[in-house]
């Protein structure tokens, strides 16, 4: 654990560059795999891969090793030459594919989420404490407007004096006015924030689940050859009970898909992805045995809508449940215009993860029903 190991084998070009210029970082501190392990409370095990490319690090890896390189070295690192690393640590990011990674997506967007809610709770704090010292300050204005007010209507004798005083009072209202216009717009500032940080909130709530989904998908150990066989030999295989539905996914965003694989990978469907209306197009004509259709609504060139109304105009697939997905919440004018385009179902971004499996699921059932009813009717036929 000492020495670096050799670069993994079959790496995409992403990965390859991005670990080559970790490695290159990591010879700079001059320290053992094991040693720098024990100085950052990681497992050496996992550093190692890290450095061979086989698993992508979380950026907090490797800004530390620019941290500790600029300690060893006295020098700063460049901001050019971290953007550079960070650029190829987002390539590496998107090229892998694995539930680790799909992990750690969701985890950088439940860090995101739950900064916007404690920036949104900070912020909530202090325009409450502002609209409360403006409150006061008016409350005493209106004390001195009723003083004055008072002397000029008691004291007609200090007429003349009180003639010269008007412009004070005058100067006092139109400062109660500004002020009072003031606190109209803190308070409908106020009331922003805290809908942006309910919405964190729900945001949170809903990765959080995500994240647990993903994680208790995580692929078991393999066992042993000889535990697989049993004592009495290999295990039969299971009867082959026809081809596996598939599920076409279609979503412009990579890290989009690469959530929706990691929530529907223990089903036992088979998974097509499109980024666009038109992949997602000749997709349907390449393939059949298609049970549902997930489908994006906000895409350049092509939307989900007029995605959507060319697969209903075809006799082949018009047939295909369709299931919107989207980020522009569950307005009643975009989930009806989603239902006129022959959807089943629309639902909201980010998604229940558990409500997503649960809708697929019935869907496939359905469509497992409809081909043995097909195939048992064959039969009779012959």
């Amino acid at each position: 654990m000492g020495e670096l190991h050799p670069l993994g084998e079959n790496l995409p070009e992403e990965c390859r560059a991005f670990a080559v210029e970790l490695r290159k970082l990591f010879l700079g501190l001059g320290v053992s795999v094991r040693r720098y392990a024990v100085r950052r409370h990681r497992d050496p095990s996992t550093v190692s891969r890290f450095l061979n490319g086989t698993r992508i690090p979380p950026w907090e890896f490797v800004f530390d090793l620019f941290t500790d390189l600029a300690e060893r070295r006295g020098v700063a690192p460049t901001p050019a030459a971290i953007e550079l690393v960070r650029e190829l640590h987002r390539a590496a990011v998107r090229t892998s594919r694995s539930p680790g990674h799909a992990m750690e997506i969701l985890q950088i967007q439940l860090a995101d989420a739950d900064r916007d809610a404690r920036v949104s709770m900070a912020h909530q704090d202090v325009l409450g404490e502002a609209l409360l010292d403006l409150k006061h300050r008016i409350a005493d204005l209106e004390v001195r407007l009723n003083q004055a007010e008072a002397a000029w209507a008691t004291e007609r004798a200090r007429a003349d004096a009180l003639e010269r005083d008007r412009t004070d009072r005058e100067e006092l209202i139109k400062e109660r006015d500004l002020l009072r216009q003031e606190v109209r717009r803190l308070t409908e500032e106020l009331d922003e924030v805290r809908l942006r940080g309910r919405l964190a909130e729900e945001r949170c709530l809903v990765l959080e689940r995500q994240l647990a989904m993903v994680e208790s998908q995580r692929p078991a150990a393999v066992p042993r050859q000889e535990e697989a066989e049993g004592p009495e030999g290999p295990a039969a295989p299971q009867r082959n009970t026809g081809p596996r539905p598939k599920i076409l996914v279609v979503d412009d965003q990579q890290n989009n898909l690469l959530a929706m694989e990691a929530v529907l990978a223990t089903l036992d469907q088979e998974l097509v992805t499109a980024t666009s209306g038109q992949e997602a197009l000749k997709a349907l004509l390449d393939h059949d045995d298609f049970a549902v259709i997930l489908l994006d609504v906000q895409m350049p060139e092509m939307d989900g809508y007029e995605t959507a109304a060319h697969i209903k105009r075809r006799p082949r697939n018009r047939d295909i449940p369709i299931i919107f997905l989207t980020a522009m919440g569950s307005d009643p004018e975009h989930s009806s215009r989603g239902y006129a385009a022959g959807a089943v179902d629309y639902m909201a971004k980010p998604f229940d993860p558990w409500a997503l499996r649960a809708k697929v699921s019935v869907f496939t059932e359905i469509f497992l029903e409809r081909r043995q009813r097909r195939s048992q009717g064959e039969d009779l036929a012959d």
